[in-house]
């Protein structure tokens, strides 16, 4: 029986052809800066980004904290949305590794300039000073919504205003960019930092990257290497995100049209959908979530455990329409023997 993993786009598998380009990656020490095959998608991803530089990291989460490291000083306040990886998802490390604090802002992933200025604290030694802001697009909580492209501008002037830096959580930036049409550089123009993963849509099997400028390059790189990240022969990885960035990018809109396919099958059999899709992730709601997940999985249609009535499902490079719909179809003889079981038996 084939699964049909939908637990996160994180799940894909490199491709065949993948395989072989990092095979045939050529190598040197990434640490003393001589892997080629680093240095090349360094330059892509900056060029991409329209930055003067990136850097590889082994993981998100340490290119996210490697970048408030660089924005920062311990005891600052990070603003960012409400439900946000920064906060929820990392293991507490902006706290225990940068030293700040995250205050939420908004809901639904999104939030705007006047928020974070009712954030600035008093010039009072009492109040911890805010510092920086950081926005993730898309949301990965509030189901991979997109923040508004036109909040961005009077958030930029609002930093500029009062000395803020900006950081662009972009893990799933290259689905933003696709879904909108709007150019991966003009969403990252604004922020200081913009850290973006090679390893959910793009299929890459590790990596991600933070773009910035040259003069924040030197102490980025030296988080990376206290954090544990700095890497040795990593072209084999590096040629893994190059051949995604040359082949994985155009084909995510494949996984919004399986995903808004999905939340309307769902819909249809009677579940609760938070939202259309913006791009590959369905939230949605069953009165028995618990029993729902182990049936489906049980099954072979893997979603991960629910947090309350809410599950999450994602689309990605592995599972095509056909997938999609053996997951409804799945869903649907779940629901009807549940049904079934919670009638009252004749008298």
């Amino acid at each position: 029986m084939k699964v049909v993993d939908l637990r996160s786009d994180t799940v894909t598998l490199p491709t065949p052809a993948m395989r072989e380009a990092m095979a045939r990656a050529e190598l040197g020490d990434d640490v003393y800066g001589e892997d080629p095959t680093v240095a090349r998608l360094e330059a892509r991803v900056a060029e991409t980004l329209g930055k003067e530089t990136a850097l590889f990291f082994p993981s998100g989460t340490m290119a996210n904290q490697a970048s408030l490291h660089a924005l920062t000083r311990p005891g600052d306040v990070v603003a960012a949305p409400a439900g946000c990886h920064l906060l929820k998802y990392e293991s507490g490390a902006a706290a225990a590794l940068a030293g700040v604090q995250i205050r939420e802002l908004g809901r639904g992933g999104r939030f705007d300039a006047e928020e974070v200025r009712a954030a600035l604290a008093p010039p009072d030694p009492h109040f911890a000073p805010l510092a920086a802001v950081a926005v993730e697009n898309t949301h990965n909580d509030a189901g991979g919504r997109i923040f508004p492209f036109e909040r961005l501008a009077p958030l930029a002037d609002l930093a500029r205003e009062r000395g803020l830096r900006l950081h662009l959580d972009g893990a799933r930036l290259w689905n933003a960019a696709v879904a909108t049409g709007v150019e991966p550089a003009r969403w990252a123009a604004p922020f200081d930092t913009v850290s973006v993963c090679l390893s959910k849509g793009l299929g890459a099997p590790v990596g991600s990257l933070v773009a910035t400028s040259g003069a924040l390059r030197p102490r980025l790189l030296r988080v990376r290497k206290m954090l544990g990240g700095g890497m040795r022969q990593a072209g084999v990885l590096a040629a893994a995100g190059l051949y995604a960035l040359e082949h994985h990018v155009d084909r995510l809109r494949e996984d919004h049209a399986n995903a808004a396919r999905l939340c309307e099958g769902l819909a249809a059999l009677g579940l609760r959908v938070e939202a259309p899709p913006e791009t590959n992730i369905v939230m949605f709601h069953a009165d028995d979530a618990a029993a729902l997940q182990r049936a489906a999985w049980a099954r072979g249609v893997r979603i991960n455990p629910p947090s309350g009535t809410r599950l999450r499902a994602v689309t990605h490079l592995d599972v095509d329409r056909a997938g999609i719909e053996r997951a409804l179809e799945t869903h649907a003889s779940c629901l009807a023997g549940s049904r079934a079981r919670s009638r009252p038996s004749p008298s």
